[in-house]
């Protein structure tokens, strides 16, 4: 399997509607928990989703699409941390400094296509991405599956995959939910 990574733009949003589903990934999230918080649940799914479909005509793009040939096959959410507010009122992912991040905090991999890399080359692509907006670092924030207590809910995830891609721990306020840190000046 070839994997293409995209931003998601205005056009590609028929691609994404295609990932999601007619109820959205994630309980009708359309990824914009970290953006408005638990309002998310209690708002029409379709006024979230309308507010992602807004979010593609503006730049930043809100995210990128991995294709398996014409079929977007993954999603991931890429922004400057400062678009993501929410982020800073979850009690195990405050700030850890001042730097000017990009976060890398949701994915969502169709069903057939998890385990085979999906997440992995979306986080390629978001490395690149953020390096070529200038971002000093990229942040995620996902579950370490080898903590004691750890969640199966992995829309954030994994340590594994992020350490696999030169990710380094740079905060553990619980043992399952490091925030990790790659450090763009070291790609070209």
């Amino acid at each position: 399997m070839t994997l293409t990574v995209r931003p998601l733009t205005a056009e590609l949003w028929p691609s994404l509607e295609d990932l999601f589903g007619p109820a959205g990934a994630s309980n009708g999230c359309w990824c914009m928990y970290w953006r408005i918080g638990p309002a998310y649940k209690t708002r029409p799914r379709e006024q979230n989703k309308a507010e992602l479909r807004a979010l593609t005509r503006r730049d930043p793009p809100p995210g990128l699409l991995a294709f398996d040939g014409d079929v977007a096959v993954g999603w991931c959410l890429l922004a400057p941390r400062a678009d993501l507010p929410w982020l800073d009122s979850a009690r195990l992912l405050g700030r850890v400094d001042d730097v000017p991040v990009w976060s890398l905090s949701c994915f969502y991999v169709r069903r057939g296509y998890r385990a085979r890399g999906v997440a992995s080359a979306l986080i390629a692509g978001a490395l690149r991405a953020a390096k070529r907006a200038e971002a000093p670092a990229l942040e995620a924030y996902p579950v370490d599956t080898a903590a004691p207590k750890s969640t199966t809910n992995l829309f954030t995830g994994t340590a594994s995959t992020f350490r696999r891609a030169g990710f380094k721990t740079v905060a553990r306020h619980s043992p399952a939910r490091p925030i990790m840190r790659h450090d763009l000046k070291s790609i070209d």
